[in-house]
């Protein structure tokens, strides 16, 4: 079950999330909505599915809405305060969870984007999931490989993730590379495989093929 919960971004807004705890959790993740000025918001059912796989598997979750969205305060930033939003909701999760707990992110679309440039190199061993990342968009090169796990998952047929992309930087990474046949950049009819991928990701079993 969730519960409405607060962020405090220091020196900024106040945002809205939904947190939920798990019994003897295995650590958290804090979930990233995609862009807010084309529909994106915590309700989203990629977000939502997202943070149901993730309590399945004993993680805590906290999604929440970027600045201006919602009722969460303040204006969009153009992906720089919004960086500063992932930052505070993972202060904010990490505070629910028992003492040194890892607290990864998994964002979609820019909320993979914002989850990558926050967490990146600052926090390089906590777990890190991109699902749709809008690589034909955003420039990810920057990350590289490090102790901490990483999931790349994205449909074959979604154009704003090119397939290309994705291969290159699984290879600059060393990530974990899920591809789900037939999905789009949206996974319209497509979330139930997408919960597999990311539950097998967080279960520690081999991506198939």
């Amino acid at each position: 079950m969730e519960e409405v919960a607060t962020i405090h971004v220091p020196d900024g807004p106040t945002l809205e999330a939904r947190l939920a705890a798990v019994p003897g959790p295995k650590g958290g993740f804090a979930v990233c909505h995609p862009h807010p000025l084309h529909g994106g918001e915590m309700d989203n059912p990629v977000v939502i599915r997202a943070a149901e796989v993730a309590q399945a598997a004993g993680y805590a979750t906290l999604r929440f809405n970027f600045r201006g969205v919602g009722t969460s305060e303040g204006v969009h930033d153009k992906g720089r305060g919004e960086q500063d939003d992932v930052k505070a909701a993972i202060a904010t999760l990490a505070a629910h969870l028992p003492p040194g707990s890892p607290v990864g992110v998994m964002g979609y679309s820019f909320g993979a984007a914002m989850a990558a440039r926050a967490t990146r190199p600052d926090a390089a061993h906590a777990p890190l999931a991109l699902i749709a990342p809008p690589l034909g968009m955003y420039d990810l090169d920057f990350l590289q490989a490090g102790p901490g796990r990483m999931l790349l998952v994205a449909g074959t047929e979604d154009s704003y993730c090119p397939a290309e992309a994705l291969d290159r930087l699984a290879g600059l990474t060393g990530a974990e590379k899920r591809v789900i046949d037939g999905a789009n950049h949206f996974f319209f009819g497509k979330l139930y495989p997408l919960g597999e991928a990311i539950g097998a990701w967080l279960a520690g079993a081999p991506p198939a093929g």
